[in-house]
């Protein structure tokens, strides 16, 4: 399965909405604060960033979180309803920008119309094929939860009647100008549940991307069983902020080898924040080590997506614990205009390194060579997809090459054939003979030629 076409360009913003656009996230109040026409003045902020599709978390219909389903044909009464979703998606595609929507298929909320027929009529239900149920004490159907929460009722896999429902949801929603699907939890689903749905998802949108959220496991295996285009890649991120936290870029390095191979099966949703992991500018030990982080996700091959808020430079912890996401979900300003001037300095390296990625979209299926490796500086080199075991230079592909420092003094490194700064901390410059010198905590990205 090889995933559409345009994705080679795509680099995503990915939004939170009922936390972005201010809703009450437990439910309790059902009020419009914004709906989701509230994101349409931040359409040309995202395609100054840089970016060029928006990536909506759930917006179906909830309980409280959104990721408790309660009718997957109805907006969330929160956001608006379907009237706001189109003009969010009109104005989306008059600029150019794709649109995913969160599909959350592994389970449905407690109060789901389905579930509620189960616990009211039993086994008898019409509906009660659609759960993984278990008798109780009673004798009664007792529904399986995702991962002890008790709100989250999982879906039966097996049942076909869910094969449908799914394929129907994303086929309707197709219909209405989605472009794109994340398939929330997709890890905890059989990969042959989504080989017998996005098939007939295909069918009638052969240009449809599909990215599945895989947190551990064999990320190209489930990619080949199931037929997802993608899959989330959680090691990656992980090892980026581990290995500058702890100045050891050997885990860097061993990440980017497990990416390399990664990428001879399908191309990874890159990351380095999302809305449900602690914010980077608070991860990192260092805040200088942020620009670090940005480098690889935007040099090394994937589908780099940017959580909103981290091109600010915004921080929020997560806690496990009721409400333990509302720090990395927070509500934005109206326009982008009433931002802090603080973030500014982050959003511009931001544009800076999207730009030079747009400039160079061989880099989605790029490969990467170790030159150079100690605890606390790496270089490694870039390079074009060509024939494997093929000399770069004979075969003329674009290469760049990327020096890490992250000790506090400077590094003189080897240049990896980089002959000129086209990104990096300033001070940083090449040398004569093949060496590259970047100050303490400094880093830059060379231009290898071809």
């Amino acid at each position: 399965m090889s995933e559409p076409s345009w994705v080679e360009h795509s680099i995503w913003w990915q939004v939170y909405p009922l936390g972005f656009l201010g809703a009450d996230p437990t439910g309790v109040d059902r009020s419009v604060r914004r709906s989701l026409r509230g994101l349409i003045p931040w359409l040309d902020y995202i395609v100054a960033l840089g970016a060029s599709g928006l990536a909506l978390g759930p917006i179906f219909a909830a309980t409280t979180h959104g990721y408790d389903t309660v009718d997957f044909e109805r907006i969330d009464d929160r956001l608006g309803d379907e009237d706001d979703f189109a003009a969010l998606v009109q104005a989306c595609h008059e600029r150019g920008l794709k649109v995913m929507l969160d599909g959350v298929f592994n389970h449905v909320g407690r109060e789901h119309p389905a579930y509620r027929e189960v616990l009211e009529l039993g086994w008898e239900a019409p509906r009660a094929g659609w759960f993984a149920l278990d008798a109780g004490p009673d004798g009664r159907p007792r529904a399986r939860t995702f991962e002890g929460h008790d709100l989250l009722v999982e879906l039966d896999h097996e049942s076909p009647a869910v094969r449908d429902l799914v394929v129907d949801v994303m086929t309707r929603w197709c219909a209405r100008g989605v472009d794109a699907w994340r398939l929330d939890a997709a890890y905890a689903v059989p990969p042959s549940f989504w080989a017998g749905v996005l098939p007939r998802v295909r069918e009638a949108f052969p240009e449809v991307y599909v990215c599945g959220e895989v947190i551990h496991g064999e990320y190209a295996a489930i990619v080949r069983e199931s037929g997802m285009d993608a899959v989330t890649q959680y090691e990656l991120r992980k090892a980026t902020w581990s290995a500058l936290n702890d100045g050891n870029l050997f885990e860097l390095a061993w990440a980017l080898t497990r990416h390399d191979e990664m990428l001879a099966t399908f191309v990874p949703w890159t990351f380095i924040g999302n809305h449900d992991v602690t914010r980077i500018a608070s991860q990192l030990r260092s805040p200088e080590f942020l620009a670090h982080a940005l480098v690889v996700l935007l040099t090394v091959g994937g589908t780099p997506a940017i959580y909103a808020g981290d091109e600010q430079a915004y921080r929020g912890v997560k806690h496990e614990r009721v409400g333990g996401d509302d720090e990395v979900r927070p509500p934005f300003p109206q326009t982008p205009g009433e931002l802090s001037k603080l973030g500014e300095p982050t959003y511009r390296l931001h544009q800076e390194l999207i730009a030079l990625r747009r400039r160079h979209p061989w880099l989605h299926r790029a490969r990467t060579t170790q030159v150079a490796l100690t605890n606390e500086q790496l270089v490694y080199r870039v390079e074009a997809l060509g024939a494997p075991g093929a000399d770069a230079g004979e075969q003329g592909r674009p290469q760049i090459v990327v020096a890490l420092n992250i000790a506090d003094t400077p590094a003189q490194l080897p240049a990896g054939g980089g002959r000129q700064v086209l990104a990096g901390s300033a001070g940083a410059q090449v040398r004569a003979r093949d060496e590259v010198t970047l100050p303490a905590r400094g880093w830059a990205i060379l231009d290898a030629g071809e």
